[in-house]
């Protein structure tokens, strides 16, 4: 069964409507040039909010490891997904800081990056388009991924169903193709849960 993980919320509203679709996961996202950024104070307060059956991911680029760890260490998040361009002396040294599960981007662009994410150590990968550009990526490059992996980049109501019965990854991720004026939209964001469990259904 595919998992489902609403990413970028910023508000007390997005946690009303996340604790109602009951996603596996939710996404704050604390790498500042974002324009979801929130800072540590304000995602305490969501954190605090979301329901306790929803893993909180803090989504990072290139962030202090220690930083990083006091968030989980403060159960503001649950997991660590790296954006930027942290490599595996950064995980291993993540690692020595936190038990928390690491989930890391790679943006598909060749068989060279499915490579890469095949041979990560992090946990989970997350396979995407790059930099939050909600474009789709060449899809024929996911049969070499050999790992269960989050499948994110241009994902939409419309047409994560086709994705999640083709592809089947371990979880789906969206952010940008779920507001409206930037801001998280209820039906978008029930449209795309829906779209998700129908098919498991």
């Amino acid at each position: 069964m595919t998992k489902i993980k609403l990413c970028g919320l910023t508000r007390e509203s997005d946690i009303f409507y996340a604790n109602v679709l009951a996603p596996e996961y939710v996404g704050f996202i604390f790498a500042q040039k974002s324009r979801r950024y929130i800072p540590p104070e304000k995602a305490e307060i969501l954190r605090k909010k979301l329901n306790a059956s929803i893993t909180p991911v803090g989504v990072f680029v290139d962030e202090e490891p220690e930083c990083i760890a006091d968030l989980v260490d403060r159960n503001i998040i649950g997991i660590v997904q790296l954006h930027g361009n942290e490599d595996e002396v950064y995980i291993r040294h993540l690692r020595k800081l936190t038990q928390a599960k690491i989930i890391k981007a790679f943006q598909i662009t060749s068989k060279a990056d499915i490579i890469a994410a095949n041979a990560s150590t992090a946990d989970y990968v997350l396979l995407d388009s790059g930099g939050g550009s909600g474009e789709l990526f060449d899809h024929a490059l996911i049969k070499g991924i050999a790992r269960p992996y989050f499948l994110a980049g241009g994902l939409t109501p419309q047409n994560v169903r086709a994705a999640v019965e083709k592809f089947h990854p371990f979880a789906v991720d969206a952010s940008s193709s779920l507001e409206t004026d930037g801001f998280k939209d209820k039906t978008k964001m029930t449209a795309f849960v829906r779209a998700v469990r129908e098919r498991m259904d």
